[in-house]
């Protein structure tokens, strides 16, 4: 279906002028100056002719057919226009005009009506509020943006779809800027019916297009989604994509934008990283990133090699090298025997400056020394710093056909602004990849990297725990809403998670008589579903050696929650063995919107919120990833054994974790929320126990 509409052989433009100034003007001028070789029709009632080319009145005196139309007329004309464009058998309407869905209601209703007309009618919409498409391979610029007034358009392998119609454009100026080219460039603003999944589709059975580049402010649909990037990840296609909405801020505005919802952005990360989906932070940043997947294999490891002429350059780069958190890469004896033939004994290795040597020297080193380290087994990408010096458009060139000669990725930086414009042109001719700011080769190798991690490490369909009891049947037990702590430990213990010892209890008699079965020392808890965190409601006593001291606990629990938590009803009292751990973890899930059930692994328990080092998965999660994802977090030096202290059993954690991510996925939006915090973890060969839990149930 796509594949006609993005490739086709007439378009009509309604609303063509010869007022550049108008949408419908730039539109139809950029369709002839760019030299499209297919059949225009303008529309304009009130001209004979518009470019040079015959001009009709509407589109249903237009001779057809028509593959494509966009509409450039005000609002109230977009409906009966549509109707025309159906009638004339039109296979496709990109609509420019705004003031649908992003305004509110009411230009919500316009937009149904118009997603209604476009189905009566077998019509296929890109739009509204979009600035609609290119396809420099047909020399095709569809489009009102002012970035297609430069000729030619950059044409090229690279994949572009957006959301936003300008972002489109300067992902589209950006590229042409860094000697990037795009197979097609498609804005596809609010969505209401082509949306962004069916241009992934596009772009993974494309053979054009290599790498793919996205501005993303909202999905219609996550789980088609995941399906279209794993399309594109099988057909051998990086995709590389920006997304707003990671702060309130930019949330609020995306929704205001163009009508996304905007989803949690954690959760949007973790599916990111799940499906080998390189994610970075600015578009024109995911146009550089496609550029270089597009040109070098993924990388195989996670260490580099930084260079330049400039002994100042390669600190600098090497400082920021290192604060993205990329690893300098250890040389092989073989590769350093190589560069100290013409390295002084001095000066590093990697981080390498290679400039002020010897002339007889220089040039070889200059040029050379990039395919030396890139050569070298422990290096996985190279970020090589253009700094001024003799010869330096010369250099520039070598540099480019030694990166294009290999797989391994190299990010070229060209730091000397204007005076490197000719090894730009040098560059852009070969097809090479480079940057001309820090920020963006740092980003950009930062960017390569996770992708050839995620690439390495994509998620697997996981097994089954085989003695987890199927807990779909336990929730028979439970009304809806808030479960005690006792309840959701229940679940837990289900799917084979280690709980504590406990007896639930209506007063302080009882629970002393419980504890004394139990086992002293006791831990003593109240149970009321309307208290989130007993600790700050007074309602947890630790620590208690007999029963006096249980039924006095008793008593000053039931006191400091009617005194602080007022109208919370009070069901019982928990007695709970008191157990021991060395650190405090967290384990859970959360039911998504949009893409299901989340697993979450973290540290700190009571102090969880604080510390904010928690990692997010799609559930379920298999046994590799859990670790994975314990390993992710800052504190795992804690849990490997940092400052001599004995490595704690991890792989218990990561199996609790890999149980309540089976579990939230079975149950799926049956269960909002679960907490098991603190997961106190023990020595390695000890396990884990959950002391506590909370869970939420639709």
């Amino acid at each position: 279906m796509l594949q006609q509409i993005l490739n086709p052989q007439s378009v009509a433009v309604i609303g063509a002028s010869a007022d550049t100034l108008k949408f419908g003007g730039r539109v139809i001028r950029y369709v002839v100056d760019h030299g499209f070789a297919g059949r225009i029709v303008p529309v304009n009632p009130s001209a004979r002719e518009v470019c040079g080319i015959p001009a009709f009145a509407s589109i249903g005196a237009a001779p057809g057919p028509i593959d494509v139309a966009v509409l450039a007329v005000p609002t109230p004309y977009i409906a009966p226009t549509l109707e025309e464009c159906g009638a004339m058998g039109v296979k496709c309407a990109v609509v420019i005009t705004a003031d649908y869905a992003e305004v509110g209601d009411e230009g919500k209703a316009r937009q149904d009506e118009l997603v209604a007309i476009a189905r009566r009618h077998g019509i296929r919409l890109i739009g509204p509020n979009c600035l609609g498409f290119i396809n420099p391979h047909l020399n095709l610029a569809l489009t009102s943006s002012v970035a297609l007034a430069p000729k030619p358009m950059p044409k090229g392998d690279i994949g572009v779809v957006s959301q936003s119609g300008s972002v489109m454009a300067s992902m589209i100026s950006n590229a042409r800027d860094v000697g990037a080219g795009v197979s097609v460039a498609a804005s596809i603003g609010n969505q209401a019916d082509l949306e962004l999944c069916d241009f992934l589709d596009y772009f993974a059975a494309d053979p054009r297009t290599r790498a793919i580049a996205v501005y993303a402010e909202g999905l219609r649909d996550a789980q088609r989604f995941i399906a279209a990037a794993r399309r594109c990840r099988e057909a051998g296609k990086p995709l590389v994509i920006a997304k707003s909405g990671a702060s309130e801020a930019g949330s609020r505005l995306t929704q205001s934008h163009t009508a996304s919802l905007a989803g949690t952005y954690p959760v949007f990360e973790a599916a990111c990283r799940d499906e080998a989906i390189c994610l970075v932070d600015d578009p024109e940043r995911a146009v550089m990133a496609a550029h270089v997947l597009a040109r070098f294999a993924p990388p195989a490891g996670d260490c580099v090699a930084v260079l330049s002429p400039s002994g100042g350059t390669v600190a600098v780069a090497a400082d920021r090298v290192t604060r993205a958190g990329i690893r300098i890469a250890d040389l092989t004896p073989a590769t350093e025997a190589r560069l100290r033939n013409y390295i002084p004994a001095t000066r590093p290795l990697n981080p390498l400056e290679f400039g002020g040597l010897a002339t007889s020297k220089s040039f070889e080193v200059n040029t050379e020394a990039l395919g030396w380290l890139r050569a070298d087994p422990n290096v996985a990408a190279v970020l090589l710093a253009a700094a001024s010096a003799p010869q330096v458009d010369e250099k520039i060139k070598r540099w480019g056909e030694i990166a294009l000669a290999g797989d391994k990725p190299v990010v070229l930086l060209l730091c000397p602004g204007s005076l490197v414009d000719k090894g730009r042109d040098e560059l852009r001719r070969l097809g090479c990849p480079f940057t001309n700011r820090m920020d963006d080769a740092v980003g950009v190798l930062r960017a390569v990297l996770d992708y050839g991690e995620r690439v390495r490490r994509v998620r697997r369909e996981p097994e089954r725990p085989p003695d987890a009891q199927p807990a779909a049947r336990l929730l028979d037990r439970f009304a809806p809403g808030t479960l005690t702590e006792h309840e959701a430990k229940s679940l837990l213990a289900a799917v084979g998670l280690t709980v504590t010892r406990e007896q639930q209890v209506t007063n302080a008699h009882e629970a002393g008589r419980a504890a004394s079965a139990l086992g002293f020392p006791v831990a003593l808890k109240a149970v009321s579903r309307q208290i989130s965190h007993k600790s700050d409601a007074g309602g947890v006593a630790l620590d208690l050696h007999d029963e006096q001291a249980v039924r006095a606990a008793a008593v000053r629990i039931a006191a400091a929650v009617e005194a602080r938590v007022p109208g919370a009803a009070l069901e019982g009292l928990l007695v709970q063995e008191m157990a021991q751990g060395e650190i405090e973890a967290i384990v859970g899930s959360r039911w998504d919107a949009q893409f299901g059930a989340v697993a979450m692994v973290g540290l700190g328990g009571i102090y969880v919120e604080l510390l904010h080092d928690v990692q997010l998965a799609l559930a379920p999660v298999s046994p590799t990833q859990a670790m994975a994802l314990l390993q992710a977090l800052k504190g795992w030096p804690l849990l490997a054994g940092a400052r001599g202290r004995g490595r704690l059993d991890v792989e218990a954690l990561a199996d609790a974790l890999v149980r309540v991510s089976w579990l939230a996925h079975e149950l799926g939006p049956r269960l909002l929320e679960l907490d098991a915090n603190p997961v106190l973890v023990r020595r390695s060969g000890e396990g884990v126990i959950a002391v506590d839990a909370r869970a939420t149930l639709a």
